[in-house]
């Protein structure tokens, strides 16, 4: 695969290539689903470049339940549980507690004290500052598509929205339930949950097929886990985490290793500083057009709807005829919505429906996107006056050359709401 000497100086060959084949025309819909932006920064120095897939990933995503777990769990061993995965003390009272004493967590905890505080420091603290500014008024659901397991970038942009709807390709996974895991297990599954964290906030991208690999398997594998992290990290508190499905009409219902459904989840509720409950989705479910019309998920999202979207690094696939039936849904059913370039494209919104509001630099597509150049956005930058922001974000995720645009609708959607999924 020949790539421009310009951006391997950038970022890493296997991402590169992950690029690449997003940007290829006959790739199938979970290929083209295949890299979503878990955004960190540069700091741990030269990254130890992964391989590129061996094969292609599958169609869809993964059936869940490959080994047996909890459906549901409650309580305060939820929170402790989280904050061990996290690498933060349980309480002393916690059984959760003697399990610090566990090959590895100490080390683990250390790395992730250093990790998310200068993720904190040199990103997430800028964007939540930018937030408070610039982002008014708020609904109470946020949408953010094409995200993976991202709530930290969701949370820091939107951190007041009573419910969050993140949907990706990789696997739910199951609820962790360490006090069951066998001694001595615990180490290496800690390890490897934190190797897979540990390319994302070393490259800022991450390929879903490459993470599917790692987190597919296992009383630690999945999304949930890293949500559980995400979540302690923020500061929040874990209330209960509960294993769903959809079914064709959009109900959620209790997921099990019988239910058939394209849009397994999970459902974390917690509360942040001012103890209100908030809920978390997280849907692994295809949002191609010849899957996401049967999957239930548009409707159940309809529902909550209308809302703040997020978009980032979301391959331009919205720019694409196979993916119109979720970027007409975002734009019917967002009160506003934030993305850089690659989400919607600007052709897309009706000037007359939409107030357009640029931030940062448009410097066009990395070079593996050249198809997706916008001559009208990058007037719409030069014409614009647009505030910097003094954080990255999306593909050019240097600081000084991201990009953002502000969409707010001027018409119905903009009115309150209060939703129940």
């Amino acid at each position: 695969m020949c790539i421009a000497h310009k951006i391997s100086r950038v970022l890493p060959a296997a991402l590169l290539a992950g690029l690449a084949l997003l940007s290829t025309p006959s790739v199938g819909s979970a290929e083209r689903g295949g890299l979503f932006d878990w955004f960190g920064s540069s700091w741990f120095g030269p990254p130890t470049r992964p391989p590129p897939p061996a094969a292609p990933p599958p169609a869809r995503p993964p059936r869940e339940f490959a080994t047996p777990g909890p459906l549901t769990a409650t309580g305060p061993i939820v929170n402790d549980t989280a904050r061990y995965l996290a690498g933060l003390q349980p309480p002393a009272g916690s059984p959760i507690a003697a399990l610090t004493r566990e090959d590895g967590w100490a080390g683990h905890a250390r790395f992730f004290d250093r990790a998310f505080g200068e993720l904190d420091r040199t990103q997430l603290a800028k964007i939540r500052a930018w937030s408070a500014a610039t982002l008014q008024p708020r609904r109470p659901t946020m949408f953010y598509m094409f995200s993976g397991p991202d709530f930290l970038y969701a949370d820091a942009f939107f951190p007041s929205a009573s419910i969050y709807v993140l949907a990706g390709l990789e696997p739910v996974g199951q609820i962790p339930d360490l006090m069951r895991m066998p001694r001595g297990t615990i180490g290496p599954a800690l390890g490897s949950v934190a190797n897979s964290l540990h390319s994302v906030l070393s490259f800022s991208f991450f390929i879903t097929h490459n993470m599917r690999s790692e987190l597919s398997t296992g009383r630690l594998g999945g999304t949930v886990p890293i949500l559980y992290i995400f979540l302690a990290r923020a500061g929040k508190t874990v209330r209960g985490a509960s294993l769903i499905a959809l079914d064709a009409e959009g109900v959620e219902q209790p997921d099990g290793p019988a239910v058939r459904s394209a849009a397994h989840g999970v459902k974390i509720v917690f509360s942040g500083a001012e103890g209100r409950d908030q809920t978390l989705y997280y849907f692994a479910t295809d949002l191609a057009d010849d899957s996401v019309g049967r999957s239930g998920f548009l409707k159940f999202a309809e529902r909550l709807a209308p809302a703040d979207s997020l978009l980032k690094s979301a391959s331009y696939l919205m720019h694409r005829p196979a993916f119109s039936r979720i970027r007409d849904f975002l734009l019917t059913h967002s009160a506003s919505i934030l993305q850089d370039d690659s989400g919607i494209p600007l052709a897309a919104f009706d000037r007359q429906k939409w107030q357009l509001q640029p931030f940062g630099r448009y410097l066009g597509p990395v070079d593996v996107f050249p198809q997706n150049y916008q001559p009208k956005l990058s007037e719409l930058f030069a014409r614009g006056n647009p505030s910097p922001i003094d954080f990255g974000v999306g593909y050019r995720w240097r600081p000084h050359e991201s990009n953002l645009l502000l969409a707010i609708h001027r018409g119905p959607n903009t009115a309150g709401a209060s939703p129940t999924p």
